[in-house]
């Protein structure tokens, strides 16, 4: 039985993550420092030590987030020289970086510095307070779908079309949608009206919409000079679902993945289906096994995040079928 690997995305973030791992293992620590050249700046002290709210932002929670899932993949294969290659990769939004690089498509260098810039240009595409995200539990996703095209096009009573729609598919009755504030809102009270129950949520850009159009062509641009290698193994994109291991797609899939909607519920799937029983969560926190579960109750998942659970990655893995030494 082969595994997937998994990464999380933005939100993730926490001021000390990797910092245990850093003390115990050399390939975490030089993922680190490696990190830290190629942005040409102290980022791991960020990471290890604070502030919370300068991590936080876009900017900077984006490239901390790739550095610590990579360095917890470094130290998992530092743990278990033998770790076998998944059949698939995939990450949330800003975890395709991660998996990215876990394949040997980009370098590290080159993705927490496309990262950087990635980050800076999602939050420049939108003025503050014009923009808004909420995520909406209990509603079907087709349903929410056609009530911001009704909203978006003016027909659900407000003065002018306006930009919302679903961002990301995250699990069954858990759907988060992006857009101009007035409309997110209004779209929040109707999915209220029919049972639904939305939740306003903490960000500084609404992501995923066609309000980040700006974005995705600064992304297209940062992205030329990027060489793309080979893939190790495919990498399920999140913008269509479906597992790429051709190269000459990677930069057209993640720039389409700025202003289109995360389809992470339907990767998780197609995954499955394609005999997935077990997967690793590589990186900080453990949102991405709580999805998993409501995804697909069968699908067992590690979160791996320090060395306690690098340690039973063997066991784990031992489990679902695959030799770890």
């Amino acid at each position: 039985m082969q595994i997937a690997w998994l990464f999380p995305g933005q939100g993730s973030q926490f001021v000390g993550m990797g910092k245990e791992l850093v003390a115990s293992s050399a390939a975490a620590r030089e993922v680190f420092e490696r990190a830290d050249r190629a942005l040409g700046e102290p980022l791991s002290k960020l990471v290890f030590e604070g502030p919370e709210e300068e991590l936080t932002l876009t900017a900077n929670a984006q490239p901390a987030i790739v550095t610590t899932s990579i360095a917890i993949l470094a130290a998992l294969r530092e743990a278990h020289p033998d770790l076998p290659s998944p059949r698939f990769a995939a990450g949330h939004s800003l975890g395709e970086y991660s998996a990215l690089v876990a394949c040997g498509a980009l370098t590290l260098e080159d993705a927490v510095r496309v990262v950087r810039a990635r980050g800076r240009a999602m939050q420049e595409a939108v003025p503050p307070g014009k923009g808004a995200m909420a995520a909406v539990m209990g509603m079907d996703s087709s349903a929410l779908e056609s009530l911001c095209r009704r909203v978006s096009e003016g027909d659900e009573g407000a003065s002018e079309p306006a930009v919302v729609s679903c961002a990301n598919f995250n699990a069954p009755g858990q759907v988060v949608i992006a857009g101009d504030a007035a409309a997110v809102a209004r779209v929040s009270e109707l999915a209220a009206a029919d049972k639904g129950k939305a939740i306003p949520l903490k960000v500084s850009a609404p992501f995923h919409c066609a309000l980040m159009a700006p974005a995705a062509r600064a992304l297209e641009s940062v992205l030329a000079s990027v060489e793309v290698g080979a893939m190790r193994f495919p990498v399920v994109a999140n913008v269509d679902a479906r597992p790429n291991a051709d190269p000459s797609r990677v930069k057209d899939l993640l720039v389409r993945q700025v202003d289109g909607a995360v389809r992470w519920e339907q990767a998780v799937r197609l995954m499955h289906l394609e005999g997935i029983t077990h997967a690793l969560e590589i990186g900080p926190g453990k949102v991405l096994a709580g999805l998993g579960k409501r995804i697909a109750k069968e699908l067992k998942v590690l979160s791996v995040n320090d060395a306690a659970t690098i340690a039973s990655a063997k066991e784990f893995l031992t489990a679902s079928g695959e030799a770890a030494a």
